[in-house]
C-alpha cells in the first residue's frame, strides 16, 4: 500500500531517500500538478524530475518528466487475481521476485544493447 510521505505525495517505495522526497515533494506544490505526485518503488533523484515518478498535470507538460530513465526496471502486468486470490502475506513472493528480478545499477546488465549504443547522439555514454 502507499504511504503518504508528504502533502500530495504517495510512495510505493520501502526505502527511499530524503533528496527524492523533496525533489517530488517540490513538484507536487506545482499549480498544475492535480492530485499526488506517485513514487515508484525504484524513485530516485533525477535531473529535473525525480526518476521514477508519477507526476500528473493538467493544462501542461514537463518534458524533463518524460523519457529519462523511463521505467527504469518497471514493469506492470495485468493477471485475473482478486485480493481474495492472495495470502495474507506477500513476504514469501516478495523474497522471490527480489531474487529472481535483478534491480539497482548495473544489474542484470553485461552488454549495452544497439538502441543503448547509439545513445552517443546525445553526447551521452550507456551505463
Amino acid at each position: 500500500m502507499p504511504k503518504h510521505i508528504a502533502p500530495k505525495l504517495l510512495s510505493w517505495a520501502s526505502e527511499i531517500d530524503h533528496g527524492t522526497i523533496d525533489q517530488a515533494a517540490r513538484a507536487a506544490r506545482l499549480p498544475f500538478v492535480p492530485g499526488h505526485v506517485a513514487l515508484m518503488p525504484d524513485a530516485h533523484v533525477g535531473i529535473g524530475a525525480t526518476v521514477g515518478s508519477v507526476i500528473p498535470t493538467e493544462g501542461a507538460i514537463i518534458p524533463s518528466a518524460v523519457g529519462v530513465d523511463i521505467g527504469c526496471g518497471m514493469v506492470a502486468t495485468e493477471t485475473t487475481l482478486t485480493a481474495a486470490d492472495l495470502p495474507d502475506t506477500l513476504d514469501p513472493l516478495m523474497r522471490l521476485v527480489e531474487r529472481r528480478i535483478p534491480a539497482g545499477v548495473g544489474k542484470g546488465t553485461t552488454t549495452a544493447r544497439r538502441t543503448a549504443r547509439s545513445a552517443s547522439w546525445a553526447g551521452r555514454t550507456p551505463a
